[in-house]
Formats: C-alpha cells, structure tokens, sequence
C-alpha cells in the first residue's frame, strides 16, 4: 500500500495570487474552456473537535500518488494533478464541468496545529487529513527563558 506524502515547512503562505484569467471567467458560459490547462481548487470541508482540525477534500478520480499536503503550524497546502481523459474532438460538449490538470488548494487554519500529531487517509474518492491541535500550556511549556 502507498503512503500519501506530507511534507512539513514553514513557507506555505508564500504562494502566489493569481488573477482570473479570460478562460476562468468565461468557462460557464463556454464548457470547452474547461478542457484548457488550468490550476483548479476541489471542493473541501474544515472542521474541528476540542482535539482536531478536519480537512475533507473530493479528488475523485486522482491517484493517492498524485496527492502533496504541505503542512505548517498555520497552515496546509494540498496540491496535486488529477490525469486529464482526453475530450472526443467529434462530440459537441453541452457541458463540462470536470475538471482535470493541475490542482491546488491553500487553507488557513483556525488554531495552531501539532505536526507531530497530522495523520492522512485515502478511500472512495475522499481525502482525509487529520491535524491535532498544540494547546496553549503545550507552547508555554516549549519556550525556555533566561535570566541574567
């Protein structure tokens, strides 16, 4: 069995902020625009217990080896590409709303989270990412202090 990467850092805020090109804005008006090579964002839930953060993330039909979660304190990044089922040429599209390529989503958690304590699982098309959260006396706990 395959293992979903994690990778841990600090830098996942830094990514870039694209504008809406030309084809994003017109893809509902003309489906063929969605055949195009884009960046496109899957549908996600967030939510938390006392313990947790919970991320759900839809990526039917994307190989777990295709999957990247970058993880921070702050913040989690999931990207990856899902393989593109070339369009048949011949047919007339009256809709197309799957979208394939490249994808990429950026969330910003609602608590600091322990890396130590971020778990992932893979099954039917559902990503599941758990994260524990890093309780205030836990930091307090961590910072050493020097009196001279």
């Amino acid at each position: 069995m395959k293992h979903i990467e994690i990778r841990f850092g600090g830098n996942i805020e830094a990514h870039s902020t694209q504008e809406k090109s030309f084809e994003e804005m017109f893809q509902s008006v003309n489906p063929m625009f969605c055949f195009s090579q884009r960046v496109w964002k899957p549908h996600m839930d967030i939510f938390e217990t006392r313990k947790e953060i919970i991320i759900q993330a839809a990526l039917a039909g994307t190989a777990r080896e295709d999957i990247v979660i970058e993880v921070s304190s702050k913040a989690v990044k999931i990207s990856g590409t899902r393989e593109t089922c070339q369009p048949n040429r011949t047919a007339t599209y009256r809709l197309a709303e799957i979208q394939f390529g490249k994808f990429e989503r950026v969330l910003y958690l609602p608590s600091i989270i322990d890396i130590e304590k971020v778990s992932a699982a893979f099954s039917n098309g559902f990503l599941e990412l758990t994260l524990g959260k890093l309780f205030e006396e836990n930091i307090r706990r961590n910072i050493s202090f020097e009196f001279g």
